[in-house]
């Protein structure tokens, strides 16, 4: 979209647009990227824009997935708990994965999340259960809400789209704007050019 939000005339379209800038921006950050930049760890953090991408997909469903099963809690894991332990932080583990899985994946779970803000079966006020397995969730709050959920996948999508945008200006220089330009065709203007591959220099004929 556009580098804003289109305007809105309720709070399940504010939502909606809001959750799509985000996650555009995320998809922005890899736009034009290799697999071996997309992998890469350029900065003084272990994360890569391809971490990020499987990451805030992985965060995304477990959230929506407490949100489709409210009032109740989702369906539990019953594996032992050094399984699960053993588990935690995988989700930043895209090793093994392309980027263009990685945004194929991100596409399939922002498009259901941004519908599911859209859909009047879904209750905003409906109670989500706080999960009790982590020490970051209060003990003292027995539900957030629907709205709540919401609110918190866009601080995080935020949050993690700023984090895209550090990583991609240190891998080649590129920044938002630039990038938003050309996954947009914006036209090119004295003061904003388009994001393009650098030209690579031809090798010496021997």
């Amino acid at each position: 979209m556009p580098g804003t939000p289109p305007p809105v005339a309720d709070e399940r379209e504010a939502i909606a647009a809001f959750l799509r800038q985000q996650h555009d921006g995320i998809r922005n950050a890899a736009f034009g990227l290799s697999d071996e930049q997309a992998h890469a760890t350029p900065s003084a953090s272990a994360i890569s824009i391809a971490g990020l991408v499987k990451h805030t997909a992985y965060t995304e469903r477990a959230w929506m997935s407490r949100v489709h099963s409210a009032p109740h809690e989702p369906p539990g894991d019953n594996r032992p708990v050094e399984e699960r332990a053993a588990d935690y932080g995988r989700d930043w583990d895209a090793s093994q994965d392309t980027i263009v899985d990685l945004l194929a994946l991100l596409d399939e779970v922002s498009a259901a999340t941004e519908a599911a803000a859209l859909d009047p079966g879904i209750d905003l006020s409906a109670p989500v259960p706080v999960p009790r397995d982590a020490p970051w969730f209060p003990k003292d709050v027995e539900a957030w809400s629907v709205r709540w959920v919401f609110m918190h996948l866009l601080e995080e999508l935020a949050r993690h789209a700023g984090h895209a945008d550090i990583v991609r200006e240190h891998l080649d220089g590129a920044t938002m704007y630039e990038l938003l330009a050309a996954a947009e065709g914006w036209p090119e203007t004295p003061w904003l050019k388009p994001w393009k591959p650098a030209v690579q220099a031809a090798a010496p004929v021997r």
